[in-house]
């Protein structure tokens, strides 16, 4: 099940703007086809996904502690398919 929240280009305006908060996130091509989720700090995880070319877009939702994002993603990764 993606994340109900919209696309956004995976650029240094987006990263700047993104919370310095623990979250679960969503990389993807420039199609908005899938190609990774991951859990963190989200302004963290994104600068080295910006930093390594890991997407084009990125999409994410907050959560209270990095535990909660952790489960959140491997839940997210395991219904679509992503987790090995």
């Amino acid at each position: 099940m993606p994340l109900r929240k919209p696309w956004r280009d995976l650029d240094r305006t987006t990263v700047a703007r993104a919370p310095d908060r623990p979250g679960v996130y969503e990389l993807s091509d420039d199609e908005g086809t899938i190609q990774s989720v991951g859990a963190g700090v989200l302004r963290d995880d994104l600068k080295t996904a910006l930093a390594y070319g890991d997407g084009e877009r990125v999409r994410w939702e907050t959560t209270h502690t990095l535990e909660a994002a952790e489960e959140q993603a491997a839940e997210h990764r395991r219904r679509a398919g992503l987790d090995g």
